[in-house]
C-alpha cells in the first residue's frame, strides 16, 4: 500500500504537470486524493500548484475539515466541490479541477463539448456536460456539478474551467488531459468549416469496444440522462450500454490502439 507521504508526492508532480501544460495560471487549480472515507489529501489554497513540495499538502476530513496541516498552510478554498464528488461517487478516489485553455474557452462560451469527432474521446468521455455556474468556494458549485455526477466523469465548469474524477490520481490527470485534448480538436475543427462527426453506427461500434473492456466509471453510453428522457442521446447509443467493471487508467493506450483496427471491420 502506498503511504501518505508517497501520494503527496504523486499530488505535486500532478500539480506540476498540470502548471506546465497551461492548465493552471498563477495559484489557480486544486487536487485531491481520497486516503479512506473519513480523510482526504488536497492541495493548499493561495499556491502556485507548479511549485509544491509535499509539506504543502493538508489533510482534511469528510466535511472539509483540517485533520493536519503545515503552519501557513490551509486546504483550498473549493474543497467543497471535491467532497460533494467524493459523497455522491463512491467509486471515486481522485478529483483534479484546473483551467485549460480551450476547455474552459467551451465553459465560458456556454458550449458542452458533445460532438463525436474522434475515437478516444467518445470512448474515454462520452460527451462533457457544462455546469451551470456557482459562486467559487460556496456551495452553488457543489449544488451544480452534483447532478452531473451520476453520468459523467468529467464536467466543464460554467465561466470556470473544467472538474474531472476517477478511481485514481493518474486517471483523473489523464481525463483532464482528454478533455482538453477534445475540447482543443474541437475548436481547431471549426476554425477549418467544422467537424466531420462520426457516424451514428461509428459511435454505436465505439460503446461496444468501450463494454468490452469494461471500464470503470460514468459515461453517457450508461446512463446518458437524455436517453433516460425518452429523447437522443448524447451520442445516439440509445441508453443501452452497461456498466463496467476494470480499471481505466491502464486500458487507454490499448483501446487507442485497437480503435481504428475496430472501425475498418465491417
Amino acid at each position: 500500500m502506498v503511504n501518505e507521504y508517497e501520494i503527496k508526492k504523486q499530488i505535486c508532480d500532478i500539480g506540476k504537470r498540470i502548471y506546465d501544460k497551461g492548465m493552471v495560471a498563477a495559484n489557480d487549480g486544486n487536487i485531491s486524493v481520497k486516503l479512506n472515507d473519513n480523510e482526504f489529501l488536497c492541495t493548499p489554497t493561495g499556491v502556485s500548484k507548479g511549485f509544491m513540495t509535499p509539506e504543502f499538502i493538508c489533510k482534511v476530513d469528510r466535511d472539509g475539515k483540517v485533520i493536519q496541516a503545515n503552519k501557513g498552510f490551509k486546504p483550498s478554498s473549493e474543497i467543497k466541490m471535491h467532497m460533494r464528488v467524493y459523497k455522491e461517487r463512491p467509486d471515486v478516489n481522485s478529483v483534479v479541477h484546473a483551467h485549460p485553455m480551450y476547455a474552459t474557452g467551451f465553459a465560458i462560451a456556454g458550449i458542452p463539448l458533445t460532438q463525436p469527432i474522434m475515437p478516444e474521446a467518445v470512448i474515454a468521455l462520452g460527451c462533457v456536460p457544462i455546469a451551470e455556474y456557482g459562486t467559487p468556494s460556496t456551495e452553488e458549485i457543489p449544488d451544480a456539478v452534483s447532478k452531473y455526477l451520476q453520468s459523467f466523469d468529467a464536467v466543464l465548469l460554467e465561466n470556470h474551467g473544467a472538474l474531472t474524477f476517477s478511481d485514481s490520481l493518474l486517471a483523473a490527470y489523464h481525463k483532464m488531459e482528454s478533455v482538453e485534448f477534445y475540447a482543443k480538436l474541437l475548436y481547431i475543427s471549426k476554425q477549418l468549416g467544422g467537424a466531420k462527426e462520426l457516424s451514428e453506427s461509428q459511435v454505436q461500434r465505439l460503446y461496444e469496444i468501450r463494454r468490452q473492456f469494461g471500464l470503470k466509471g460514468k459515461h453517457p453510453a450508461d446512463l446518458c440522462p437524455n436517453a433516460k428522457a425518452g429523447q437522443p442521446s448524447c451520442h445516439g447509443c440509445g441508453g443501452n450500454c452497461t456498466c463496467g467493471s476494470k480499471g481505466e487508467s491502464d486500458m487507454v493506450a490499448e483501446i487507442t490502439k485497437r480503435v481504428l483496427a475496430q472501425l475498418g471491420k465491417n
